[in-house]
């Protein structure tokens, strides 16, 4: 009995103390992993980084450094640490492998929150859609289409294709064409468009617009008519641009062309016969 009793006392002298030290370890290193994580996400917001990336890379301190005091305390206890990093690294890479997708499309996302092609709020085309920016997550990127259409779209597609921003700039340049007819005073109607274009005070002074001769088509001669805007004003100043130089145009007597097919008739024989021109 008093063998039993000093083998017992001496494993619990031995392992007591072993256990007591991995609890030890356990608790201070999970108070300094918070410690770290609460001191990252400060400095990131002291320096004004996206709130998105501030809470990712925080909470990534937070784990990285906990499965480290884990490991820590395990060895502490005895246990071979060395096949259970092993395991963990084999099933990280066939948890890698099936999630191969959804890992493009976080890493992905964190360029876009590092780089900021683009931010929230901004009017952009890219994977084939062209709409406003109203989130922009680590796995997708939320945009709002003019029709008011919700488009969600996976960040790998947005950093594999061009990624145009059309406010990034501030101003955008309203590109039109109108054609005349040949018999038609050209002088004439660039004056008219001139006017039209200086009376709207949402068009920009700064680049100064553009009214030239463009081509001479096969049944008009067209005009480009480029003016600049702020990007929120593009689509009304289009519209209206369109409805008052058309307006224009019929009250001064310059006529836009339309396609238009002559049709011939000739009897030969007593038999009609078309020809088109």
């Amino acid at each position: 009995m008093e063998e039993m009793l000093d083998k017992v006392y001496q494993l619990l002298t031995v392992y007591g103390l072993k256990v007591l030290a991995a609890i030890a370890i356990f608790i201070i290193g999970r108070w300094v992993a918070k410690g770290v994580r609460k001191m990252v996400e400060r400095i990131m917001t002291k320096g004004k980084v996206d709130p998105t990336l501030v809470t990712f890379t925080s909470n990534m301190a937070y784990i990285g450094l906990l499965a480290f005091i884990v490991v820590a305390a395990l060895g502490q206890l005895g246990i071979q640490t060395t096949s259970f990093i092993a395991i963990l690294g084999a099933a990280g890479l066939a948890v890698g492998l099936a999630l191969q997708g959804s890992l493009s499309n976080f890493a992905a996302g964190f360029l876009l929150i590092i780089f900021r092609p683009f931010k929230v709020g901004d009017l952009i085309e890219a994977a084939g859609v062209f709409g406003v920016v109203e989130a922009i997550q680590i796995f997708t990127t939320q945009l709002k289409t003019a029709d008011n259409k919700t488009v969600i779209v996976p960040n790998a597609k947005l950093t594999d294709d061009n990624i145009v921003n059309w406010t990034v700039k501030g101003t955008r340049r309203v590109d039109m064409v109108f054609g005349i007819g040949y018999d038609d005073d050209i002088d004439k109607a660039r004056s008219l468009m001139a006017d039209i274009i200086a009376q709207d005070s949402r068009i920009l002074k700064t680049p100064a617009p553009q009214i030239s001769v463009s081509e001479l088509a096969d049944s008009s001669v067209n005009f480009v008519v480029r003016p600049w805007v702020k990007v929120e004003d593009y689509w009304d100043v289009h519209f209206d641009l369109t409805e008052k130089i058309k307006k224009a145009f019929d009250a001064n007597g310059v006529s836009i062309p339309f396609p238009q097919r002559d049709v011939h008739v000739y009897q030969h024989g007593g038999a009609a016969q078309e020809k088109s021109a």
